[in-house]
């Protein structure tokens, strides 16, 4: 990548200097740098460049509110997620779109049909996203099973140990962002007679 150069080091000027000095015999001045300019004046003003300057470097979330606020700001940052979507025939497509101490964030996409089968994030809770299409919930608990669809806006916030099943039932594909805390390191599968406590909450646009 070619860089823009700040400014000119004068070498001109100091040759033209020198040439004076030779001819009435006066003698050029010493400088501690070789061409009368410090390493700050020939690099340009450290501060013009923003990354070097930055004062909006964003804090790490620790709470569930922040990891929530975090999926949120993510998810309304459409040219940030919406290039990488991919997706697979054979399987539900991830990747990693960031991590940070004690987090780490995915963006899944779903081809009409596909699912994840009822399953838990082990140790890890999390915040979860539809950013296109819809997709449909069912959990488990101890009082039967439930069922929602997942639409863009809302958000599903989960602790360790849900057990729900994600799916595609819709004709078209959808995309959702997921947030674990920690990151996911374990995903026990279950089969439909599996039962244990439900503990979710689901938050719509107007409680946010």
């Amino acid at each position: 990548m070619r860089m823009t150069r700040i400014r000119k080091r004068n070498r001109d000027r100091n040759k033209l200097a020198r040439r004076v000095a030779e001819t009435v015999h006066i003698a050029a001045p010493r400088h501690p740098w070789t061409d009368g300019l410090s390493d700050v004046s020939i690099a340009g003003d450290p501060l013009a460049f923003p990354h070097l300057a930055r004062t909006d470097v964003p804090h790490h979330p620790t709470t569930v509110a922040g990891y929530a606020q975090l999926v949120r700001e993510i998810a309304a940052d459409r040219d940030r997620w919406a290039p990488l979507v991919r997706y697979d025939a054979l399987t539900r497509w991830y990747a990693r779109l960031e991590t940070g101490p004690g987090y780490e964030v995915w963006l899944l996409s779903w081809l009409p049909g596909q699912s994840s089968g009822f399953h838990d994030h082990g140790q890890s809770s999390g915040v979860m996203t539809v950013v296109q299409g819809e997709l449909v919930e069912r959990s488990l608990s101890q009082a039967g099973e439930g069922s929602r669809t997942l639409r863009p806006g809302g958000q599903r916030v989960f602790s360790s140990g849900y057990l729900h099943e994600v799916v595609n039932a819709a004709l078209e594909p959808a995309v959702s962002i997921h947030l674990y805390s920690p990151g996911l390191v374990e995903m026990n599968q279950y089969g439909a007679a599996g039962v244990v406590p439900e503990s979710a909450v689901e938050m719509q646009p107007e409680a946010r």
